[in-house]
């Protein structure tokens, strides 16, 4: 896939364009699927090709806490890398972070 259809928006530029009627898909289209079709479509579909038909069932319902305001120093270049990564690059670091305390937590590391 070279890329060139892809086009990233910012979830407020998603709500504005969806509040315009400035969408691509067309529902018409989509509510008048049978289930059959539907199943047909999902399973040529490359990016569900190895998920199971039952991934559903360990799902955990995730309600996040609130966050906390803190001072935190950073190395600059760790910094830039990631809000290279566009927006959203903050709640990333913290996923990043969450997964070292998960591996660490698994590891006997408290």
């Amino acid at each position: 896939m070279s890329g060139e259809h892809i086009k990233q928006y910012t979830a407020e530029e998603l709500r504005d364009m969806v509040a315009r009627g400035e969408t691509e898909t067309d529902w018409a289209r989509v509510d008048a699927m049978t289930e059959a079709e539907l199943e047909a479509a999902i399973a040529s579909d490359p990016d569900w090709r190895d998920v199971p038909r039952d991934w559903w069932k360990d799902a955990v319902p995730v309600s996040p806490g609130a966050k906390r305001l803190l001072s935190l120093r950073l190395d600059p270049d760790v910094v830039e890398w990631f809000r290279a990564q566009g927006p959203g690059y903050q709640t990333r670091m913290n996923a990043v972070l969450r997964a070292y305390m998960k591996a660490r937590r698994g590891a006997g590391g408290g």
